[in-house]
């Protein structure tokens, strides 16, 4: 194989410097039918099947914010750019990421920075995504390399001047196996002036739920919707929303709210602005189910009135913790990660209500043995797999990670 003479190679790790030398490199290893792992922080890395590969291609070169402009709400960035420094950059000027990013590394154990390659990757998104949407919605542009070692840029840098967002709308969540990300722009928003979070205590699941959806339900702009079982964040239950925006806006919807609600229970505000935003932090990141560490754990994504009738089914697994984020519509679940850690009771009680089931978290042995993203239909896996020919014919980038054969 013949690699860029700036290119590094410690270990099976190629690091290009740039994208023409990661173009380069990739086209060498497809000619050479040469598997490659993508690897950017490695905050996520252990999500999905192993994978079997003779190198791990890394981002870690592939650097900096390339474009800002603050009145257009835009920020581009090199794949390997520390999704901190983005953050970092946006706060200076007001501004957030709406889709609100987790960080892995508190539910998976790793360690690393995350990366906005990796981000954009995984399509992984925060409580906001309920009104924000996700970092899907939010990605107006890629540049990455495809299977043959080609350059392609899809979608735009300015809201106004955007094409092909079906492309960038396919690169989020693909997990690497469709080509290497090199930049990606999002489209950002001004942070909100203030935020209030009301918690009604000691619903059941079903109860709690049920007001989530009758709060997202209102004309009051909820942006997190979440409910924690006894012994996740106290001993009572705890439903909890949050409204953000301007002061005056605020208050007035905090108060219909808590008129909305009234039949939930009384719903009181979280005075201490550090332990609203701790506990928000802590949904996101799915703080609650980081221990014990020997659990596996499920990310179920169904019907939000259908999520407690879905933990209700698989209640035989035994030992199970598990919350509710999204209104009722994002699951966490927490099981003993044995045997097929429930993968069939789980998605049997997902399938009435439509949905996905991912193994989030599950030592390698049981990843490598199960599917651990949700199986996909005969005409959806013929889709699938015509898009990977298409983007990767040779089959180098993640082999296998997502499916067999993908």
């Amino acid at each position: 194989m013949t690699l860029p003479r700036s290119a590094t190679i410690s270990e099976t790790v190629l690091t290009p410097e740039n994208e023409q030398e990661a173009a380069a490199l990739v086209a060498a290893c497809a000619a050479a039918a040469r598997p490659l792992v993508i690897r950017g922080g490695g905050t996520k890395a252990a999500v999905g099947r192993p994978v079997n590969a003779e190198a791990t291609l890394s981002t870690k070169a592939l650097t900096g914010i390339t474009l800002y402009e603050p009145a257009e709400l835009v920020i581009a960035a090199r794949a390997g750019t520390p999704l901190a420094e983005i953050e970092r950059t946006l706060a200076e000027r007001g501004q957030m990421l709406p889709f609100e990013p987790a960080d892995a590394r508190v539910l998976l154990g790793s360690e690393g920075e995350a990366t906005v390659g990796g981000l954009a990757a995984t399509n992984l998104s925060g409580p906001r995504r309920i009104m924000a949407g996700a970092c899907r919605d939010a990605m107006i542009g890629v540049r990455f390399v495809n299977g043959r070692g080609e350059v392609v840029k899809s979608g735009g840098r300015v809201m106004k001047n955007v094409t092909g967002l079906d492309l960038v709308k396919l690169a989020a969540g693909a997990w690497g196996t469709l080509g290497l990300l090199t930049e990606v722009t999002f489209k950002v928003q001004p942070k909100a002036e203030r935020s209030a979070t009301l918690a009604i205590d000691g619903l059941d699941d079903a109860r709690g739920v049920d007001a989530l959806n009758a709060a997202l339900g209102s004309p009051f702009e909820i942006t997190g919707a979440a409910h924690l079982p006894a012994g996740l964040a106290g001993e009572r239950a705890r439903t909890v929303l949050r409204i953000e925006g301007f002061s005056p806006s605020v208050d007035y919807r905090v108060g219909e709210l808590r008129h909305l609600l009234a039949a939930y229970g009384p719903a009181e505000r979280i005075v201490d602005a550090a332990e609203a935003r701790r506990l928000w932090q802590d949904v996101r990141d799915v703080r609650f189910l980081a221990e014990p560490r020997e659990h596996a754990v499920w990310r179920l994504s169904t019907v939000p009135t259908a999520g407690p009738r879905v933990v209700a089914a698989v209640a035989g697994l035994g030992d199970a913790r598990f919350f509710f984020d999204w209104g009722g519509g994002l699951v966490w679940l927490s099981v003993p990660a044995a045997g097929d850690c429930g993968a069939a009771m789980i998605r049997e009680a997902l399938a009435p209500h439509g949905g996905h089931a991912t193994l989030w978290r599950a030592p390698a042995d049981i990843r490598a043995a199960l599917q651990p993203f949700q199986p996909l239909a005969a005409p959806l896996m013929r889709v699938s797999e015509g898009v990977k020919r298409a983007v990767d014919p040779a089959g180098i980038f993640e082999p296998g990670r997502m499916y067999a054969g993908i």
